[in-house]
């Protein structure tokens, strides 16, 4: 048996700016974190030769071509898997439609799992392209290129992506104190809401190859994720919720399914009660809120907002294998 752990993340600035219809023309770069919350993949071989998936639904199959879950059959024909596997996924959090990047850390973990099975390593570098693959090119996802590279890398980073397709990772170098004071100022709520992405993106997609005003919103969007990794070098926390609150005004005037009314009164109702800057986290309507506040302002936004509060802590390891027995 062999058991991967991924971790799903949390983007603050850039996002939107990794779908390939504006970064193959502008240039693209996010400014996100792993979180210490986390998706599990096991894999074991099975007997009789045939296929078993347990996720939300479970899959008995005898060969490839019967299975159902896409993301699982994609890679099983990248890798050239045939089959003889029994596949178990886990999540800390719901798997879907909440804005961490769960979908993507399901992808880079049964990749991890899968080429681990196959007693082959595989870099953080290559998880990030071959989860690409499976997702956007053999499975037609509408989405962008951070969450992969998120979740393989792991830890703090600027992650940019350039026009000629390729993804630069850079970890995000600041004080320890000032790190500190972000993940203490950070305070994120559960909508209670899940969505699928995909249509929203798709929305996302079409108006920042065509409509001047919303490249231009994308383009503020990526210098702002260039001045948050600087005033984060220069230990200046208070500015980071000024850019957060800059980047969620841009992004909600991409398209009107980004956010509602409900998204936009629990935005009002934390930044009444202190919050300096925050988003929805993910593509949006619905999901997890993000919010930077002093932290002696949290217990005020709690009681304004009403949502139910999940505690994250910022995680440095990307992927990575938990156990590995490969008899």
């Amino acid at each position: 048996m062999i058991i991967s752990r991924t971790p799903l993340r949390m983007s603050f600035v850039g996002g939107g700016s990794d779908i390939s219809s504006f970064y193959r023309r502008y240039g693209g770069a996010v400014l996100s974190t792993a979180i210490d919350k986390y998706v599990y993949v096991s894999i074991n071989r099975k007997f009789d030769g045939g296929i078993r998936l347990a996720y939300s639904k479970t899959e008995e199959v005898n060969s490839l071509d019967q299975v159902e879950h896409r993301l699982v059959k994609a890679t099983f024909e990248m890798l050239d898997l045939k089959g003889g596997v029994e596949i178990t996924t886990t999540a800390d959090i719901p798997s879907r439609g909440t804005g961490l990047g769960s979908s993507s850390s399901f992808t880079v973990g049964l990749i991890q799992a899968a080429s681990a099975y196959q007693g082959r390593y595989m870099s953080a570098q290559e998880m990030s392209e071959r989860s690409c693959e499976v997702e956007i090119e053999r499975c037609g996802e509408p989405i962008g290129k951070q969450d992969q590279y998120a979740a393989a890398y792991g830890g703090f980073n600027l992650i940019e992506f350039n026009t000629d397709d390729t993804v630069k990772v850079s970890p995000v170098i600041m004080p320890a104190e000032t790190k500190q004071r972000m993940q203490d100022g950070v305070i994120t709520f559960y909508t209670g809401v899940t969505r699928s992405a995909s249509h929203i993106l798709k929305e996302q997609t079409a108006v920042s190859g065509s409509s001047a005003a919303k490249q231009d919103a994308l383009r503020r969007m990526v210098e702002l994720a260039y001045v948050a990794r600087d005033e984060m070098a220069n230990g200046n926390v208070t500015s980071f919720g000024e850019i957060l609150h800059e980047n969620w005004m841009l992004k909600r005037s991409l398209t009107a399914d980004i956010s509602n009314t409900a998204i936009d009164g629990w935005y009002d109702a934390a930044i009444n009660a202190g919050a300096l800057g925050g988003k929805l986290l993910g593509a949006g309507a619905g999901g997890f809120m993000m919010f930077y506040a002093d932290p002696e302002r949290h217990q005020a936004i709690a009681r304004a907002v009403g949502l139910r509060q999940v505690d994250f802590k910022f995680e440095p390891m990307g992927s990575r294998i938990l156990f590995y027995n490969p008899n």
